[in-house]
């Protein structure tokens, strides 16, 4: 019986155009595989690069055309008895039509769903090549003429056209409001050729931890294929076999095996443990025990529960994710497709990014449910790196129609990847789809949570309803009984997707609604805040990058019709407008310090958000918080974005001051302004006091005993004001927030408006070592006097950058035009007589470091 063989049919593919007047009359070579149209133009120059200037308006007809692939292979040995050829198809973007030998042999509607095809019978026996074909029809018209063949469905959504309901396909290529309208098609993921007459098809295991971590409890599946008679199974760590079975199968069957493992090294998010991972294999046998095909998975051994429990002195529920017995406070990041050309992505840039996250003290990241089912490096290196995924599925802002075989595209594209993702250690939650019930809402579609009858609410005018409490959730159910499943995100256990009190909730008020002040986060907290965010222009070089003439674009400058073409929500000019000309004093010119001045309106925003909701999480039954993701980490193509990070990977200041806030130890202040009557009788004079509240967050698993240090400065003259210890000994307990010390803001002269003007910075020392600093300024920032610094000082010394000043300076940001340099901090606050140490990689002899600042003379 020979061994299963593979062979990746990844050479010799060819592209043309076969309709519209722009038709190619030869094929030409593939830029690479696997590929989509995008990418083959452009390697040809058939296309400008869409991602430079304007030119997305330029290649909008390449969504609306037919497209074919060809390839040709050798016919493989298929003589052994029972023997098989299976055309192996990973991901076909979207509506394909497969030909082999000129016969149709495959056609698909459903860019998720991988398709496996037996061609031994249609192989070329005669020594010829065998003709591979495909032929890409454009998703854009057909989700057309879907719309138009089902009028009695209420069609409606938010961002892209409404076509993209009908098509199971990524929904961020229609357009979003961060991203182009780019309709590829192509042969997206691998394409492979297997011969064999016996297969492993699956291997998945379930995974039962103790309370005490003293045991846990394997139980291995394997899903066979043909008639080898045996599986063993193997479990190793480090490359050691700490178990093994042999278990007897019949053909097709579902086989399994049970280990204890006593004293299990155990998975655990980052900063929590080692990320542990063990290998399962799966060895199918013949009744001689010769190997003819085995599947290797990496698993992690861990207990995961998503809490929901009555809170002590607030209504409704808590919300947060316990790993291995550990309540984890979820600050991280949203994630959407990392580049509108798929393809192009390599393992090591999907890591680069998970990095990225891991790095900045995240501890969590969301796939959102508008883009894709991420490539399996994405999750091997969330699995090594330690962050926690929460997955969606592939829905996202609309109505979505529920005609029946539509239906059973989407059963069959959920039970796949289910199946090819369950492994992973990182993967804690599945939602059913993003802000699809706040569109039902907001369009005041039916929803009755009381009617429990699935076949019922196929006839309102929310379908949807059934895809999301019943098709998903039977998958889940049978598949991974042991993850969570969430209907959607946001999602309340069937009230209210804006209630606090429940679940999670994406809060918009900031930026988009009531566009709130950010400084009245705390009042915006929720549960778990699964979405919020605030735009920045990217890096200059970003910028310079998409430019057509790079720096000397005469379209350089933050209100060209250039840079706002790279802006895609809707009224972004009024709402950048606003929040700098609330906050900050500001010009458009030049550009670099315009663009500072949105990144660092971007970073105080988002440190207010996680500071003031990680306060929220006090300690057993008082999780007010559990969780706090950002939209986003990452953008698809070069753009002004709610993403900390741009296109390039290039942190914007965001992600320095989220990775401050989310530090094991860090201290937090909050300013909140009091009115005082004089008199009691008439409140005709009213006397206005600033309050501060101190609280530090201890994240770690261990009690920190503390001294918290309070200085002042006043902004204007640089002179220190205050300096008092507020609390010395005092202990803050492990994993929660405690509130330190309350008083007014100290000023020498009161009722002089010395407040409006005093800088506070609070520290946490313990044995005279300094473990955490924040400074806190009077806002609006841009009422404030700042001084021009004489001695601002940003040294390298050796992996180290040390800034100092005589005057207090709102955010130094260090740069270099090096794209070499990392820093490992960066946009920090200044005061007198401190040197703040920044962490620095790849400065070399010559390299020159620059500052920038608030208030900054240019």
């Amino acid at each position: 019986m020979p061994r299963r063989s593979v062979t990746q049919l990844d050479k010799g593919w060819e592209f043309k155009q076969v309709n519209g007047p722009e038709s190619q009359p030869t094929y030409l070579p593939v830029a690479q595989f696997p590929t989509n149209i995008h990418l083959d133009l452009m390697h040809h120059n058939l296309i400008p690069d869409p991602f430079i200037g304007k030119n997305e308006l330029l290649v909008q007809w390449v969504g609306e055309r037919v497209w074919s692939y060809r390839t040709s292979f050798a016919s493989p040995d298929v003589s052994a008895a029972g023997a098989r050829a299976v055309l192996s198809f990973e991901g076909l973007d979207t509506f394909a039509t497969v030909k082999l030998n000129g016969e149709v042999v495959l056609e698909t509607e459903n860019m998720f769903i991988p398709e496996r095809v037996d061609v031994t019978a249609k192989l070329r026996t005669d020594g010829a090549a065998n003709d591979l074909e495909i032929t890409f029809d454009s998703a854009y018209l057909r989700g057309c003429q879907l719309v138009e063949k089902y009028p009695e469905h209420k069609w409606g959504c938010w961002n892209g056209d409404v076509s993209r309901l009908a098509v199971r396909k990524a929904q961020y290529h229609w357009g979003w409001d961060w991203g182009p309208t780019l309709l590829t098609c192509g042969p997206w993921r691998p394409i492979s050729l297997e011969v064999y007459d016996s297969r492993v098809e699956d291997v998945y295991v379930e995974t039962e931890v103790d309370v005490d971590a003293k045991k846990a409890t394997v139980t291995a599946h394997a899903q066979t294929e043909g008639p080898a008679s045996k599986v063993r199974f193997d479990i190793t760590l480090d490359g050691a076999t700490i178990a093994s079975e042999t278990v007897d199968a019949s053909a097709g069957a579902d086989v399994k095996a049970t280990f204890e493992i006593s004293d299990p090294k155990l998975w655990y998010p980052v900063r929590y443990g080692p990320q542990t991972l063990h290998a399962i294999t799966a060895t199918l046998l013949t009744s001689d025990d010769e190997e003819v095909d085995s599947v290797t998975k990496k698993i992690g051994l861990r207990k995961v529960e998503l809490v929901q429990d009555a809170l002590t002195g607030q209504p409704g529920t808590s919300f947060f994710f316990r790993v291995n017995g550990i309540p984890v406070f979820c600050g991280g990041s949203d994630w959407i497709p990392a580049d509108n050309f798929l393809p192009r992505l390599t393992p090591q840039a999907y890591r680069d990014w998970v990095k990225l996250v891991a790095d900045g003290n995240q501890f969590m990241i969301r796939v959102w449910a508008g883009g894709i089912y991420e490539d399996e490096a994405f999750y091997d290196a969330c699995d090594e790196l330690g962050v926690l995924v929460w997955q969606d599925f592939m829905f996202g802002c609309g109505n979505y129609p529920a005609w029946p075989e539509l239906l059973d595209s989407i059963d069959r594209e959920a039970r796949a990847n289910v199946k090819a993702l369950r492994h992973h250690a990182s993967i804690v939650i599945w939602a059913g789809n993003n802000e699809d019930y706040q569109y039902q809402e907001s369009e005041k579609l039916t929803y009755n949570y009381a009617d429990k009858d699935p076949e019922s609410w196929l006839k309102t005018d929310f379908p949807a309803r059934y895809i999301y409490e019943k098709l998903l959730s039977d998958a889940c159910r049978d598949l991974i009984p042991g993850t969570h499943y969430h209907p959607g995100s946001p999602w309340g256990a069937g009230v209210d997707t804006h209630d606090p009190t429940v679940g999670d909730t994406h809060q918009w008020n900031v930026w988009h609604g009531t566009q709130e002040k950010w400084q009245n986060f705390d009042k915006l907290v929720s549960r778990f805040v699964s979405e919020f965010g605030m735009q920045a222009f990217p890096s200059v070089k970003t910028i310079d990058a998409f430019l057509p003439l790079g720096k000397d674009d005469p379209d350089r400058y933050p209100q060209s019709s250039t840079l706002d073409f790279h802006n895609k929500a809707e009224g972004h000019e009024r709402r950048i407008a606003l929040y700098l000309v609330e906050n900050l004093r500001y010009a458009p010119d030049p550009l670099e310090q315009f663009v500072y001045c949105t990144q660092l309106m971007q970073a105080e925003c988002l440190a207010s958000a996680y500071r003031l909701w990680k306060r929220q999480w006090k300690g057993p039954g008082r999780e007010y918080c559990g969780g706090a993701l950002v939209w986003q980490i990452n953008d698809c193509w070069p753009v002004t974005s709610w993403s900390i990070v741009d296109h390039y990977l290039r942190p914007k200041h965001a992600y320095f001051t989220v990775k401050r806030e989310m530090a094991p130890l860090s201290i937090g202040i909050t300013r909140t302004e009091h009115s005082h009557p004089k008199d009691k009788f008439t409140r005709v004079d009213i006397v206005k006091r600033s309050q501060i509240e101190v609280w530090g967050s201890n994240l770690r698993l261990e009690d920190v005993v503390v001294d918290c240090l309070v200085k002042a400065w006043d902004v204007e003259t640089g002179e220190e004001t205050h300096s008092e210890m507020v609390a010395s000994g005092i202990t803050l307990p492990k994993n929660q927030s405690t509130e330190i010390a309350a008083f007014e803001v100290p000023v020498r002269n009161k009722g002089r408006g010395e407040e409006a003007r005093t800088v506070v910075a609070a520290y946490l020392y313990s044995d005279g070592v300094k473990l955490a600093r924040y400074v806190n300024w009077p806002e609006p920032l841009k009422y404030l006097h700042l001084q021009e610094p004489k001695a601002l000082k940003a040294v390298v010394k050796g992996d180290k950058v040390e800034v100092s000043a005589e005057v207090p300076i709102k955010g130094v940001a260090v740069e270099s035009e090096d794209d070499g340099v990392v820093f490992a901090d960066n946009l920090v606050d200044i005061v007198p007589g401190e040197v703040v140490e920044i962490g620095v990689e790849g400065v070399k002899e010559g390299t020159v470091i620059t500052t920038r600042y608030l208030g900054m003379r240019t």
